[in-house]
């Protein structure tokens, strides 16, 4: 004799998913809170003072005063000062004349995309300027060896080679992955880390026939003295280490 199988009633059915439904979402929200960051990485270091840790003369270079207003940033103002605590804009001119600007942003949270350093490429060309990336290279510290990407970028009667890198707390990196996976590593481990963009440049003729291995071996010369010339308790979170 077939035994008739008793069905779930639709009516129960319902409200069982609901419950379960509802059971996920508690869960999500308290892993959601449980892994999202809350502490600073730059609250366990010495407080970022860029006017003071970036000295105004060093090795063969000064700072020129009345530079300022050569300093082509195209990043714009209110942009820069939503995403970054402080910001450093100089010309250094060295002994013999030759002149290589300074850009650095430095922010307290650096976690995400949009609150990361933002790749100059994308502002300047936003600002006019046709950028081309050259790719990226190593550059020669003292006792080691930092990525930077190098571009050229060129604007009227202008050409403007530039190198740069970004860091997370005391490691030096180009964006990409190999970022994005440190940004979720500390991330992970509920933590808001520091960072910054250090950018170097110079101005030229786009007339200029030089090639421009003359030109980032003039900012490699200038990087590896300002490297120097930096404390040593705050070079890691400018070059890495």
């Amino acid at each position: 004799m077939a035994v008739e199988r008793m069905s779930t009633p639709h009516s129960w059915r319902v409200p069982r998913l609901i419950w379960f439904a509802a059971l996920l979402m508690v869960v999500a929200a308290l892993l959601a809170r449980q892994l999202t960051p809350t502490h600073m990485v730059a609250d366990d270091k010495p407080p970022m003072a860029l006017e003071t840790l970036v000295p105004k003369q060093f090795g063969e270079w000064v700072l020129d005063p009345g530079a300022a207003s050569m300093v082509v940033d195209p990043t714009v103002q209110q942009t820069l000062d939503s995403l970054y605590t402080q910001t450093l804009n100089r010309t250094y001119v060295s002994k013999s004349g030759e002149r290589v600007m300074l850009s650095i942003a430095y922010g307290r949270n650096q976690n995400t995309e949009s609150t990361a350093a933002h790749r100059p490429e994308f502002c300047y060309t936003a600002q006019g300027w046709v950028v081309t990336r050259l790719g990226v290279t190593d550059v020669q510290l003292d006792r080691h060896r930092t990525s930077a990407v190098r571009l050229d970028s060129r604007a009227s009667t202008y050409r403007q080679p530039i190198s740069y890198w970004v860091t997370l707390d005391e490691s030096a990196s180009v964006p990409g992955w190999h970022r994005k996976l440190h940004q979720l590593k500390y991330g992970l481990q509920g933590l808001i880390v520091d960072g910054m963009l250090v950018r170097v440049s110079n101005l030229r003729s786009a007339e200029d026939p030089r090639g421009l291995e003359v030109d980032f071996a003039l900012q490699d010369r200038f990087l590896r003295d300002l490297e120097q010339a930096v404390p040593q308790s705050a070079r890691a979170r400018f070059f890495g280490s």
